[in-house]
């Protein structure tokens, strides 16, 4: 391989490997094509491309391909920021263009029609696809007639399957997942799309039917809803794709005769209410099972669907099948985070006149549990114990974590009549041989009343500090008592700290995904949090804490959060 032009003679073998792999699928082309790593180097080219380039597959082959080919309609280099494929390229989307210019190897130009589309090459790699053909000008029959500057149909299946691919795995909601590919394929293969899904107790649902009219998708609800059972051996066409015996063609005849199942009668009235004088259905396939289906239907446009079109619908249909398979297996685990988070975080105990609020949000990008929490109950000398924590990491492992330091906590708490630094010294000493929490952060606090007054004393394990706010909307952080967090494997002692809470006064404890970004310091946020907390000081506790989470989390958080909030009652409220 050459070693101009950018190219990378000890990827030598990766690029042959490419070319054997794609090569032999880019020849079927009836044009030029070459294939891009994530870099922009070329990795496989078809004869198409090397006869209209006038380079050879080994002239080609590991060139960086904007500095090899790109050039304006003058022969002269582009800018990579003002190169059109090259912006196709960074952003991953598809983009097609009627002029264009490459240089062939002689120097001289190539004006060419092309499309350029995001092309999978590995698990965590996305290079892209050329495709592309000689440009004649209108009025111009050089060597015969001129080719059609619409799209081949070649180009429009490519990239329809891309973009496909690229919308459908970019998703785990399974109603997401639904909405692009029904706008996938309307307008632009049909006029009516239809989804079937089969549920986990095998009952059929009709999910999905969409219409275009003047631009615009419109669902028809009337015509969604439950569907009959599938029938064991019916040759109608839904009743096969549903069984996932294959893709079939029907018409309104199809469903005229005497009806063989209820299947039969709904999609007789599909027909009536939609018009469809032409339509097409696959079966949609997960890995282990049969999903459901899609069907593709014309009405306005007047041709009919042939058996030329069921191999791209099955192609869509495939990834369809995976994307469902993925977003169902994401949902399952989703129900399993929410019932566990119920049972893992608690209810609030009652105190006459004392206000409390919890909230707990999940991290966006992971399961419905994580490593922060919060707990209040009652200890045996009437004071409650309140607790603010973060076990490192935010998924079931982390919640377990989480559940066995609370258990360890409460136990603690419960039988030790001491001060909140010795008790949280225990649970330390206790953490590496009772558990498997490596490291976390806490506030373990008591809250007391004595001559009328309420009085929070507490301990802090490397955790943010409380935040107070008073009735007058006065606020500050109570930095004392601070000390090492859990799981350090450090011996050194702890201190505890004493506040008296001032009528009507808001405690508020919280997690570090309240306050951490990674646009801001974490004094950005620890201001922010005070000053919106301060605003809300005489708001109802309930919408305090609602308004303070959406105020106060920064937009590209990407932990879960936990908020424990107490209002102590006016001067004249009841005592524990």
């Amino acid at each position: 391989m050459s070693g101009q032009h950018g190219g990378r003679a000890g990827d030598g073998r990766r690029f042959a490997a490419l070319q054997h792999r794609l090569g032999s699928w880019l020849a079927g082309l009836d044009a030029g094509a070459y294939a891009m790593d994530a870099d922009g180097a070329i990795v496989a080219v078809n004869g198409g491309a090397e006869a209209l380039l006038g380079r050879s597959a080994e002239d080609l082959l590991g060139g960086d391909a904007h500095d090899l080919l790109h050039r304006d309609a003058n022969g002269m280099g582009i800018p990579r920021s003002r190169c059109p494929m090259m912006e196709a390229f960074v952003a991953r989307r598809t983009r097609q263009e009627e002029v264009g210019y490459f240089e062939r190897g002689d120097g001289t130009l190539l004006a060419m029609s092309w499309l350029a589309t995001p092309l999978r090459l590995g698990d965590d790699e996305v290079g892209a696809l050329v495709v592309f053909h000689e440009h004649a000008p209108a009025g111009r029959h050089a060597g015969g007639p001129a080719p059609s500057l619409q799209p081949l149909p070649e180009l429009e299946r490519l990239a329809l399957l891309a973009e496909t691919t690229t919308q459908l795995t970019s998703t785990l909601d399974v109603d997401e997942a639904l909405d692009r590919l029904v706008r996938l394929v309307v307008p632009l293969l049909a006029d009516w799309a239809i989804i079937d899904l089969i549920s986990e107790n095998d009952e059929v649902w009709r999910t999905v039917v969409v219409h275009e009219e003047n631009g615009r998708l419109v669902r028809r609800r009337d015509l969604e809803g439950a569907m009959p059972p599938v029938p064991p051996a019916s040759p109608q066409p839904l009743s096969r794709a549903l069984r996932g015996a294959g893709s079939t063609l029907a018409t309104p005849e199809t469903y005229q005769g005497p009806p063989d199942s209820g299947i039969a009668v709904e999609q007789r009235r599909l027909f009536e209410g939609t018009h469809m004088h032409s339509a097409v259905m696959a079966p949609i396939r997960g890995l282990r099972e049969v999903l459901g289906a899609l069907t593709l239907g014309r009405s306005d446009r007047p041709d009919p669907f042939t058996s030329a079109d069921i191999p791209l619908l099955e192609d869509i249909t495939r990834r369809a099948g995976l994307a469902l398979d993925n977003a169902r297996l994401y949902q399952r685990q989703r129900k399993v985070s929410e019932t566990m988070q119920r049972h893992l975080l608690p209810q609030m105990p009652r105190v006459p006149g004392l206000e409390m609020a919890a909230r707990y949000l999940s991290a966006p990008h992971a399961s419905q549990v994580g490593g922060d929490w919060y707990d209040a109950f009652h200890l045996p000398d009437q004071a409650l114990a309140l607790v603010i924590g973060d076990v490192v990491g935010h998924d079931l492992d982390a919640a377990a974590d989480m559940a066995q330091l609370r258990n360890i906590l409460r136990a603690y708490a419960w039988l030790r009549q001491e001060p909140p630094s010795a008790v949280v010294s225990h649970v330390d000493e206790a953490l590496s041989h009772i558990s498997e929490v490596e490291m976390a952060t806490m506030i373990f606090g008591r809250l007391e009343t004595d001559a009328g007054q309420w009085r929070l004393r507490w301990t802090n394990a490397g955790h943010p500090p409380p935040l107070l706010v008073t009735y007058d909307g006065q606020s500050r952080y109570l930095d004392d008592g601070h000390g090492i967090l859990l799981g350090s494997h450090v011996s050194m002692p702890r201190e505890d700290a004493t506040v008296v809470l001032p009528p009507l006064s808001t405690l508020v404890l919280y997690t570090d995904g309240l306050i951490e970004s990674p646009g801001h310091s974490l004094d950005d946020g620890l201001e922010r949090l005070r000053r919106n907390a301060a605003s809300l000081a005489h708001r109802p506790l309930e919408a305090f804490t609602d308004l303070l989470m959406a105020r106060a989390r920064p937009e590209d958080n990407d932990d879960d959060v936990a908020l424990l909030l107490v209002r102590v009652p006016p001067e004249d409220g009841p005592a524990l």
